[in-house]
């Protein structure tokens, strides 16, 4: 179940404003019903400031009188039409495994010539003219690249990875296993 933006700040509210039983905040702001007491009682959160969930959005001002005539009733968040982002943004490489960056690329290269370059770039956090200088071999370092497995160098998870994996054999095109340009 999904809780509400600052818990503990609406239970504040909802102690003050409401007459809703403990049991029906604790459920709600996802915690034990003592702490709600406590709240209550002014031994926790006392310089908290409360945070009405009404004007926040994420509760009608019907659902809580719904749920203040029936103490067995429990108060529903109203679900978010804002949409949650799904990509995590830039990916940022500490300095001791930017040099494993190459070595990453041409094992992409040679096991999986499924991906796109775009996907490697998302996978392993680089740049397509590096990507391109691994492939033609005109890396500035390309006599020490070793293909190595970014999974082992922790450049991305395993689960990262075969989703792009999944995703590539999906696309209509894909290159077939085992022709890479990497030897």
């Amino acid at each position: 179940m999904a809780l509400p933006l600052m818990p503990k700040a609406t239970a504040v509210w909802l102690v003050e404003n409401t007459t809703l039983t403990f049991e029906q905040i604790a459920d709600f702001c996802g915690m034990h019903s003592l702490e709600v007491q406590a709240i209550a009682d002014g031994e926790v959160a006392t310089g908290i400031v409360g945070l009405d969930p009404v004007a926040s959005g994420q509760l009608t001002q019907e659902e809580i009188a719904r749920c203040e005539k029936d103490e067995n009733a429990r108060l529903r968040l109203i679900a978010s039409e804002i949409s949650q982002p799904k990509s995590k943004g830039a990916r940022y490489t500490p300095v001791s495994k930017r040099q494993d960056r190459p070595d990453a690329i041409a094992w992409l290269l040679k096991h999986h010539p499924e991906l796109t370059d775009a996907q490697i770039c998302k996978l392993i956090g680089t740049t397509k003219p590096t990507i391109l200088a691994v492939r033609d071999r005109t890396h500035w370092n390309a006599a020490n690249i070793k293909p190595r497995n970014p999974v082992t160098l922790g450049l991305c998870t395993e689960a990262d990875l075969e989703k792009q994996v999944v995703l590539a054999h999906g696309r209509p095109g894909a290159a077939p296993r085992g022709e890479s340009p990497v030897e």
